[in-house]
């Protein structure tokens, strides 16, 4: 699917402006430079009772001005008017359905057995997409044919939509996430390869919090990664009623199954070598943010 511009979609509501409810990604050429066509994106927002911030997330990711979209909402059975504002944009969609899950994991997880992408990823219906993300996502893999996984930057922003500051992604690291239980990688602003997400099988749907950091661990395994330059890829949206602000106990019992996953037993006896590890790691990143803030440009 093309994505539709600003004008065939439905109106903003009153006093929404600005990105994404006023402002698009800036076109694109019918072929990517090689003459190659764009490849397909395909994006899963699972969903369940976020009608104050669906919209702003659904008109993210048709906005992008992208060539070739597969957009994929999975609902939980929501109880507000969530699924009045999917009907919306029902035409634009590639897939949607409302029915009762056993939440957000099983939700991606039917979503991505849907998707037909060369890459894939999802976006939570409280996230968004940055302007002209699946673009740069598409020529980072098109440029890089053996990378299986690429992320970049994002931005937190506050209920209404304000950004709060730029979170600067580091690079993946799968010694120090599988043994340090560190990895400063955010969700939304990861992409990775159909083919590479079905052969490590897929999101373990027993995780409620850490389903990411399980999956791109495997992920990360087979295949190299890169993290993409330049601005934030997406925003991640700060509120009360986020799994962040609400799982707290959940995200440190899994985080701990992780770590029983994947880590090797000798290292879990030097702690501090790995604290020290990952403290040059933070560092190395934090060179990269002074260096770039220091030139005036992305790096």
């Amino acid at each position: 699917m093309h994505c539709p511009t600003l004008t065939k979609l439905p109106s903003p509501p009153p006093g929404r402006t600005g990105w994404p409810w006023t402002e698009a990604s800036a076109p694109l050429p019918d072929f990517m430079p090689d003459g190659e066509p764009w490849p397909r994106i395909s994006i899963v927002t699972p969903s369940y009772n976020q009608a104050q911030f669906i919209e702003e997330t659904i008109r993210s990711v048709l906005l992008q001005g992208y060539l070739n979209l597969e957009y994929i909402i999975i609902d939980g059975g929501s109880t507000d008017v969530t699924v009045e504002i999917i009907r919306k944009y029902e035409p634009w969609l590639s897939y949607w359905i409302s029915e009762e899950d056993s939440g957000q994991s099983h939700a991606i997880k039917k979503g991505l057995e849907r998707a037909t992408g060369k890459i894939v990823t999802w976006l939570n219906s409280d996230d968004r997409l940055r302007p002209n993300t699946l673009s740069r996502v598409a020529r980072v893999f098109k440029a890089s044919p053996r990378v299986v996984f690429t992320c970049g930057d994002i931005n937190l922003i506050d209920i209404n939509g304000r950004v709060i500051n730029r979170l600067y992604t580091k690079h993946p690291n799968r010694f120090l996430t599988v043994n340090y239980g560190q990895h400063g990688v955010p969700q939304p602003g990861a992409f990775w390869r159909r083919w590479a997400y079905e052969q490590v099988g897929g999101v373990d749907t027993s995780l409620k919090f850490c389903m990411d950091r399980d999956l791109f661990i495997r992920l990360w395994e087979i295949g190299p990664t890169k993290r993409i330059i330049g601005p934030p890829l997406a925003d991640f949206r700060v509120h009360e009623q986020s799994k962040t602000a609400t799982m707290k106990a959940i995200r440190a019992k899994e985080q701990a199954l992780i770590l029983e996953r994947y880590s090797n037993p000798r290292w879990q006896s030097r702690q501090i070598l790995l604290s020290v590890l990952w403290w040059i790691w933070e560092k190395l990143n934090l060179v990269r943010v002074l260096l770039s803030k220091l030139l005036k440009r992305e790096i």
